[in-house]
């Protein structure tokens, strides 16, 4: 059987080639190779490949991100089985498995009687986008939080985070890797709110940007405000900043039982994709 090998800067152009082959599907992993390459210090994690020869003009069977979330992007079982062997061998040290749901689900059975029980698994994740402006009005009240709107900001999105993981952010360290986290979307001009006599009453990031993709996370109304179509213009508003401002296709997952927010992002103009899957630890 063919082994996972760890991906060195000698390969980063076929790799290149394997992530702009599906650029809104390997959003996560582009951003961070297109600026970092493939040494593991600077990327955060490690690219594994599966293959019966060197990379380099070699048949690439699969491919993996291994850093804070493990990422499957493509392989058949065998490489798979790799993969989960690399896994097991290194230890869990990620959060989740996410990505394409065929890839993570098939993962996910090799690491399960090792790893399980997950906390929770998604599998149904439908992955949208958008490559033109929106089909609705974005709200013109929606901008990027500014540096010292951190600490207005940041309740709403551990409020997010709570809702939509289903753990506190703020339980490990008090806070502190999260809050540096989202202080850091700030700073590059990626988190998006909508203030209302200086409470949030929306708020969306956006999460990992490559050159051809934005990949919009966090979205979230305040609980009060909710049914009254603000996220939907206010996504609408990101979602333009990402087409028509910085020259990206738009996209996001959702949970498919979400059915009020598939609408609403059908209505913006977003169409499937793909088919993305979340175990989450």
């Amino acid at each position: 059987m063919a082994g996972a090998r760890l991906l060195d800067g000698r390969d980063l152009p076929e790799v290149l080639g394997l992530l702009e082959a599906d650029p809104v599907a390997s959003c996560m992993v582009a951003a961070r190779v297109e600026v970092a390459g493939l040494d593991p210090w600077r990327l955060g994690g490690e690219v594994w490949a599966c293959d019966h020869r060197a990379l380099r003009g070699g048949r690439v069977d699969g491919l993996c991100f291994a850093g804070p979330n493990l990422i499957p992007l493509r392989g058949n079982p065998t490489a798979l089985r790799s993969f989960a062997d690399r896994a097991r061998r290194r230890g869990r040290m990620c959060s989740s498995l996410v990505g394409p749901a065929e890839q993570v689900l098939g993962l996910w059975q090799e690491l399960q009687p090792d790893w399980g029980p997950a906390r929770e698994v998604r599998d149904d994740q439908p992955l949208m986008a958008l490559g033109r402006g929106p089909d609705v009005e974005p709200d013109p009240l929606v901008r990027p939080v500014r540096p010292e709107e951190l600490d207005r900001y940041l309740p709403a999105a551990i409020a997010m985070f709570i809702e939509e993981v289903g753990v506190d952010p703020c339980a490990e360290d008090g806070g502190a890797s999260y809050r540096a986290r989202v202080s850091e979307l700030i700073a590059g001009g990626r988190a998006f709110a909508r203030f209302e006599g200086g409470d949030v009453v929306f708020k969306a990031e956006i999460g990992a940007m490559s050159s051809k993709v934005g990949q919009i996370q966090g979205v979230w109304v305040r609980p009060d405000r909710r049914g009254a179509g603000i996220g939907t213009a206010a996504t609408a508003a990101v979602a333009d900043r990402l087409v028509r401002g910085l020259g990206r296709t738009a996209s996001l997952y959702v949970n498919g039982y979400n059915e009020v927010a598939r609408a609403a992002y059908r209505r913006i103009g977003f169409t499937q994709v793909g088919q993305y899957a979340t175990v989450l630890f």
